[in-house]
């Protein structure tokens, strides 16, 4: 039986983050981003969240282009076709090269309103088991090492079960070798979102002596190749990031041993599908899995926690509280962290509500789609 929407609204967004959040490659304070609300014939609703950016720093993508491939593209495909398992979305999606964050914010409302009518909850449907999940906190590039120190003890103090610190060339082995010796026990993961090359291996082989849990996506955004060359020089566990955009290129990965251990974000891999691929895949092959935040609001976020229930998911993810993020987020109650852990809705869809006034409150624009 098919899922029948009745309509698709694109909800454009723009939110104040409390802080700003600075990586190697910029500093961002306001966030756009679109909630996507599919509608079925009994009023039914579900929602997805877009986490591209406004610029083209992390991937290709942008808010625009989101708006672009959505309105001109991916919601005519869906017009076009009917649907009895969100399963079926990213074949449908598949004619369209990449794009893979415009097709999973679309696939995320899909996936919840699926859900909503089979009465179960979001984490269930995908086959989850957790009722709790493990989370960690990810941490921009502070002005000064006692600023970072001081912002890991806070969070430390919260109960966070390990800290992402980002690093780039000249704020790096100094600033994490301080952070090991005021953190001895803390499980810490350095972040260079591609800040480097295969010329800085006897750089960052100093990494292993600090004991990270992890270094994050440390050469270029498209590569697995290098990442093989700087794996096999140093003991360090890389993760990559960036570099894997389908379950094609985690199977290239393990192959070649460019990494130990894989970031699954469900908006860069096109959607909670293909990461649940990646997530089975690596279960069989034994690489620890985790799930990267992108700044989410609170539905991107739901979202992350319903992924984060399946089994490989063996290391916290960057799912911090609402809180942490937001002087106010679009759901309610709002995703709260209690001693490192996230406990896991089991209402219907992604366990949230969405608080109408705030996302009313948040809105720029809405575009309205509606289906025969």
């Amino acid at each position: 039986m098919s899922i029948p929407i009745k309509q698709v609204k694109l909800h454009k967004l723009s939110m104040r983050l409390n802080n700003p959040f600075m990586t190697s490659f910029g500093t961002l304070q306001d966030k756009e981003f679109f909630i996507i609300e599919a509608v079925d014939k009994d009023g039914k609703r579900g929602f997805g969240e877009s986490v591209a950016f406004t610029s083209p720093w992390y991937t290709e993508e942008t808010v625009k282009t989101n708006e672009h491939v959505m309105e001109d593209f991916l919601i005519p495909i869906l017009q076009k076709n009917e649907i009895a398992h969100p399963d079926e979305v990213s074949n449908l999606f598949s004619s369209i090269r990449r794009n893979n964050m415009a097709k999973a914010a679309i696939e995320g409302a899909i996936w919840d309103l699926y859900a909503k009518r089979e009465n179960m909850s979001l984490s269930e449907a995908l086959g989850g088991t957790k009722k709790t999940i493990d989370v960690g906190i990810s941490i921009g590039i502070q002005p000064t090492i006692q600023d970072l120190l001081h912002v890991i003890e806070k969070y430390v103090k919260e109960g966070y079960k390990r800290v992402k610190i980002k690093i780039k060339p000249g704020r790096d082995i100094d600033v994490l070798r301080e952070v090991r010796f005021h953190f001895p026990e803390l499980s810490i993961m350095a972040d260079a979102n591609s800040a480097y090359t295969l010329k800085d291996v006897e750089h960052l082989k100093k990494m292993d002596e600090l004991d990270l849990m992890m270094l994050e996506q440390p050469l270029a955004h498209d590569d697995i190749v290098d990442h093989a060359k700087l794996q096999a020089a140093i003991e360090t566990p890389i993760c990559l990031d960036e570099s894997i955009n389908s379950l094609d290129d985690v199977k290239k990965a393990i192959q070649l041993g460019s990494c130990k251990i894989i970031n699954i974000k469900i908006g860069r891999v096109g959607g909670i599908t293909e990461a649940k691929r990646i997530h089975d895949y690596c279960e069989k092959y034994n690489i620890p899995v985790w799930c990267g935040g992108m700044l989410e609001a609170g539905v991107g976020r739901a979202h992350n926690v319903a992924l984060t229930t399946l089994p490989q998911f063996i290391l916290p993810g960057d799912t911090a509280g609402s809180s942490h993020y937001w002087q106010e987020d679009i759901i309610r109650p709002e995703v709260e962290v209690e001693q490192g852990m996230i406990h896991v809705p089991d209402k219907p869809g992604i366990g949230y509500e969405i608080d109408g006034e705030a996302l009313k409150k948040a809105t720029v624009g809405v575009k309205t789609f509606d289906f025969h």
